[in-house]
């Protein structure tokens, strides 16, 4: 069985929602000034900082007081929060620092941040040559590949309201979650189309809030003040090269290959899972990264998802805070939180009962999948 060499021992988020007081710097620092506490450490004991979404790494350390040995600033792509995770576990595991911080603030909807329209390039200029045919946003390259997967699979718009009333649901039993009132299937369908086939109710909520965790080694995690979380295997795959955006597969193939290697360097498998955390920055992306990573067959994750399966008391209970649809859309980073927080039991009302190993995956231009577990081995 694999032996676990990193572990998060803090975490700490912010308020979310509209908080016009606050830019990214604030929100960065008071969600890092909350996992420093969770963990029982000080601004001083930190030698790594890996900052996302906020304007400037040089900045922020010196708000924060601290002049780190290694210190780098990631694009704001919400793929980045894993590649981050990666990117800490690298420095400590090669003993360049001891403990790391990874630290994301987003004041995007203060802000007035919009995806898409003229200025949003989606990553890159590469999708420039689909605005003049509408395609001028992540929802609408998200809406086509839907659209081409009930074509070829015969998965309904009822398929995707399970999973947006299950993630809706779970955030009715997280207190920091946005959007906590339960809907119902005919109010699904009733919500404002966006971009054929998706509705509102689709799309993730555009917030501000700020999210941070600290990555240490399994040795010095025994020196902290909470249990720590062990990550017990990780692994990214990009796909640009040799493919066209949207892929055709639907992100199957690099989305399988991250989960096996993940799953190999773990020492565990799907079996062992109680819980995942999905990246829903879009309803049909956990659909895809259900099948993927093998969860269901491939084209069958409509009727998975109608089974009720990811929903609490079921088998894989998914986004248990509510996610990017309901809970907020911070790129990934509070799901990797809800995560830890699920590990260490630490979820109230929404807890998974003896939660021993939590899957968070995203697939995206860069795919990721990361094994958390409460044990090192």
């Amino acid at each position: 069985m694999a032996q676990a060499r990193a572990a998060v021992v803090g975490v700490g988020t912010t308020a979310y929602g509209r908080l016009p007081e606050y830019d990214a710097y604030d929100l960065g620092m008071w969600a890092l000034t909350e996992a420093l506490k969770d963990a029982g450490l000080g601004f001083a004991d930190l030698d790594g900082i890996i900052v996302n979404r906020i304007p400037d790494y040089q900045r922020f350390c010196e708000i924060a007081g601290i002049d780190p040995s290694f210190v780098t600033i990631t694009p704001g792509h919400g793929r980045f929060a894993a590649i981050c995770i990666e990117m800490a576990l690298q420095a400590v595991l090669s003993g360049r620092c001891r403990t790391v911080a990874l630290v994301y603030g987003n004041n995007g909807r203060s802000a007035g941040a919009a995806y898409g329209g003229e200025s949003d390039s989606y990553g890159s200029g590469g999708g420039a040559i689909w605005w003049p045919y509408g395609m001028t946003s992540p929802g609408a390259f998200h809406a086509m590949m839907m659209r081409s997967h009930m074509a070829q699979y015969g998965t309904k718009p009822e398929h995707l309201a399970e999973l947006a009333m299950t993630f809706r649901d779970h955030a009715g039993l997280n207190p920091q979650a946005v959007m906590r009132k339960p809907f119902t299937l005919d109010d699904y369908m009733n919500a404002r189309m966006i971009a054929e086939p998706l509705r509102l109710l689709d799309y993730c909520l555009i917030n501000d809030g700020g999210v941070a965790l600290i990555i240490t080694t399994a040795e010095h995690a025994r020196d902290c003040a909470r249990p720590p979380v062990h990550i017990r295997g990780a692994a990214l795959q990009t796909v640009f090269a040799n493919s066209m955006f949207p892929p055709e597969d639907y992100w199957h193939g690099a989305v399988a290959s991250v989960t096996g290697r993940s799953f190999r360097e773990a020492g565990l498998g799907r079996d062992d899972m109680q819980a995942l955390m999905i990246y829903d920055n879009f309803t049909p992306t956990v659909m895809f990264s259900l099948e993927g990573a093998g969860y269901c067959g491939r084209g069958e994750s409509g009727p998975f998802v109608a089974e009720g399966h990811l929903r609490l008391g079921r088998r894989y209970p998914t986004n248990t805070s509510g996610g990017h649809l309901s809970e907020s859309y911070m790129q990934g980073w509070a799901l990797n939180v809800e995560a830890v927080r699920q590990l260490r039991g630490d979820c109230g009302d929404r807890q998974v009962s003896d939660a021993a190993n939590v899957h968070y995956i995203a697939a995206a231009p860069v795919c990721s999948s990361i094994v958390y577990s409460r044990d090192p081995s």
